[in-house]
């Protein structure tokens, strides 16, 4: 008899599972019908940029059946993507040559995809943008810098970026910069130069914080975190991280960091890339899951956010494939027993709860930071030193007299 009724509840079972399995991604798309997610990082300005040179006016650069890519129109509006930060990312190779000029491309590139799409994209500035967007059905569409080589240690840059509409800026890429370390000063690959920010790049931030442009930490080293969370005023964002203590990838946030975050209302939006994930070429859904929860669980579910990295990345999870597969992901939050309130809260009440502060916290009103970063300090041999004392030993070496430049070619065939 015992046997029999273990048949029958493992019947039962069967058949109710997959139906609860819908049941929550039903509840999933229900609830993003009117909180649809807003997105950390998506780098498909990258891609527009190495497959087709920004030229979004070639067929095969069409948004609505673009093919290869994790990102399309079809594929953001079945993921209910309702925002998203498109990074303006140019390689830390740039640096000291031409990041400004390319990084000003990407910026044109996602104002271009709002002007040729305006069914589907509405470029924003600003929180209540975002809602404006909600509303409307579109795509709340913002820019985030990836990377502080991208101002080229410049206050002036930032803030041009600032007016055309650049609403975050993560402090570094793979690089440092003259004034920050990034995440591999933490390995055995590079050793720390500022142990965190130097003194201008304190300036950036509290220059980032009176423009009311979010800091993004991924990417930077513990060091520079922790300087970060210590001294800006207003909350800040991991964009594309996920959590160290299930992943020890350098590129993750530690525990402590976690509860720092916390501590300063800010927001951790997971990271989806495989190596992110489970340290391995191979991660699904649940394992995305799992960091989603451990940030609730550290730094609590108002700390939570949604951050793909899709287009930047080369191994998804499985089930993750696209940026239609959000839902999928939701309803296994649900599953989870996360509650509506901590479900919307993830998906974008606590990205516009810090967009807000950061705004509120702006100081527009006060006078910007004027102070250049030292000339000694910057790399690279194509600078001018305009406006710097040749008197205070900033200036760079005499340059050869253009005729001797001219003649060393010359020079060096006589001599061979």
């Amino acid at each position: 008899g015992e046997d029999r009724m273990l048949r029958w509840s493992v019947l039962v079972l069967c058949l109710l599972l997959p139906c609860s399995a819908q049941q929550h991604l039903e509840e999933a798309k229900r609830i993003m019908e009117t909180t649809p997610v807003i997105d950390g990082h998506n780098d498909l300005p990258w891609q527009l940029l190495k497959r087709f040179n920004n030229q979004l006016g070639l067929p095969e650069a069409n948004l609505t059946q673009l093919t290869g890519t994790h990102t399309n129109i079809p594929k953001l509006n079945t993921g209910h993507v309702g925002g998203q930060f498109w990074s303006a990312y140019v390689p830390c190779e740039t640096q000291n040559k031409d990041a400004v000029k390319r990084t000003l491309e990407q910026i044109d590139v996602v104002h271009r995809m709002c002007e040729l799409y305006p069914e589907t994209f509405a470029c924003v500035v600003n929180s209540t943008g975002i809602e404006e967007a909600f509303r409307n059905k579109k795509v709340a569409s913002l820019i985030g810098v990836e990377g502080g080589h991208s101002i080229d240690s410049s206050l002036g840059v930032l803030r041009t970026f600032y007016h055309l509409g650049v609403r975050y800026m993560t402090l570094t890429h793979s690089c440092n910069t003259p004034w920050a370390d990034n995440w591999l000063v933490d390995t055995a690959e590079e050793s720390p130069v500022h142990h965190g920010l130097s003194s201008f790049g304190k300036t950036v931030v509290e220059e980032m914080n009176r423009l009311g442009m979010m800091v993004d930490l991924a990417h930077v080293s513990v060091d520079t975190m922790k300087m970060v969370l210590n001294i800006s005023k207003a909350p800040v964002i991991f964009s594309h991280s996920s959590a160290y203590s299930l992943c020890p990838h350098r590129r993750n946030v530690p525990d402590d960091v976690l509860r720092m975050v916390a501590s300063k209302e800010g927001l951790v939006m997971v990271n989806f890339y495989n190596q992110y994930v489970t340290c391995s070429d191979k991660a699904n859904l649940s394992n995305v899951a799992d960091h989603m929860d451990h940030v609730k669980k550290v730094a609590g579910s108002q700390s939570v956010g949604f951050g793909g990295d899709y287009d930047g990345v080369t191994g998804v999870p499985t089930g993750l494939e696209d940026v239609s597969t959000y839902p999928a992901l939701v309803a296994e939050l649900l599953r989870r027993n996360w509650t509506e309130q901590e479900v919307k809260a993830a998906l974008a009440d606590n990205l516009l709860r810090v967009f807000r502060k950061v705004e509120e916290m702006s100081l527009q009103g006060t006078a910007p930071h004027e102070e250049p970063i030292a000339f000694k300090e910057l790399a690279g041999a194509c600078r001018t030193s305009y406006g710097y004392s040749d008197t205070s030993g900033a200036g760079p070496a005499p340059l050869l007299p253009a005729a001797l430049l001219l003649a060393l070619p010359l020079l060096s065939t006589l001599l061979s």
